[in-house]
């Protein structure tokens, strides 16, 4: 007998039964389609969470509450921009701004100053250039309202350690606290001792990140070390110098628990409203009248003075030519 097996036809394929057939999708197969799709959307929720529920939702529901006539223990009233209105008519609030303003430039330029002069000279091999750079960011380790209790002591009128040392010379006691220039210029001196060595810090790093060779090349045409500092490492630091000036405008509009301290706690600014800020002046609405709605609007109005800051220094820092190129060019 013999067995005959059935062979392919010339050209023909052959394919077992259901190799051509795409392959069924199980639930394992679509679980890890959507979790690679998905990861990096739940990787970045938490922030997205915390912002909406801590950044955004108070944004937005403090505007609400600016639109309505709103005090403690009692219930909502639409009055449209009656709170504006009230506000941009009111002499207190233009006080609180000027107030806000002067004690910002009072503090603010100092600082800046400072900071790139005490960065500058340590970028320089010393001796025990580890404990200046500690002992500088200790001010901004210490408790704000620690440092301005002591402050509000050191420039006390009668037992004060600065009237002391005036009355040495023969100047007359000063009442810092009750005087107009003086109050601001206390307050001043308490931030600047804060926050000098946290941006002497910043422009260190930015120096220490300016190439070796500048220095080099400036030293060999003959640019002694202040010319070095003016075309060298200030057209270097011009980024970290916009951010430093950013955030020290940023905290300036802020300015709060110094001048509450450093007036006993009350949030009128002096007998004659003489250093209130606009911090001061919207927790004074808040808190002691208990006008939350006009405290919102003043709220509001301080962020888009803020944010109206921030785009103006950015938009000069960006029409300044550096003074590396000018002397380059």
């Amino acid at each position: 007998m013999t067995l005959q097996v059935d062979r392919p036809a010339p050209g023909e394929r052959t394919t077992p039964p259901g190799a051509g057939a795409p392959p069924r999708s199980t639930w394992r197969s679509h679980l890890y389609r959507w979790e690679g799709r998905s990861a990096p959307y739940v990787y970045v929720a938490p922030f997205f969470l915390v912002f909406f529920a801590f950044g955004l939702f108070p944004l937005v529901y403090t505007a609400w509450i600016s639109l309505h006539q709103y005090k403690l223990g009692s219930r909502m009233r639409w009055n449209g921009l009656d709170n504006f209105v009230w506000l941009f008519t009111n002499p207190s609030f233009y006080n609180a701004l000027w107030k806000t303003f002067t004690i910002g430039v009072l503090s603010t330029v100092p600082q800046l100053l400072l900071a790139l002069a005490l960065a500058h000279l340590l970028n320089y091999k010393l001796r025990g250039r580890t404990f200046l750079r500690v002992a500088m960011l200790m001010p901004y380790a210490t408790s704000v309202a620690a440092a301005t209790l002591v402050f509000a002591l050191i420039f006390g009128r009668d037992q004060g350690v600065i009237n002391g040392l005036l009355g040495l010379v023969g100047v007359e006691p000063i009442d810092w606290r009750n005087g107009d220039w003086t109050a601001q210029i206390a307050i001043s001196v308490i931030v600047i001792w804060h926050w000098t060595g946290y941006n002497a810090l910043i422009y260190l790093a930015g120096m220490q990140s300016i190439s070796k060779d500048l220095y080099e090349a400036a030293a060999i045409d003959g640019a002694n070390r202040w010319h070095q500092f003016l075309h060298v490492t200030i057209p270097g630091l011009r980024p970290t110098i916009l951010f430093t000036i950013i955030i020290s405008t940023i905290g300036a509009s802020q300015l709060f628990a110094e001048p509450l301290l450093f007036g006993g706690g009350t949030p009128n600014g002096g007998s004659v409203n003489q250093y209130q800020t606009i911090g001061l002046f919207m927790y004074e609405q808040g808190w002691h009248y208990g006008q939350l709605g006009r405290a919102a609007t003043v709220a509001w109005v301080m962020f888009v003075l803020i944010v109206g800051l921030v785009l103006v220094n950015t938009w000069l820092a960006s029409r300044r030519r550096p003074a590396g190129e000018e002397a380059l060019s």
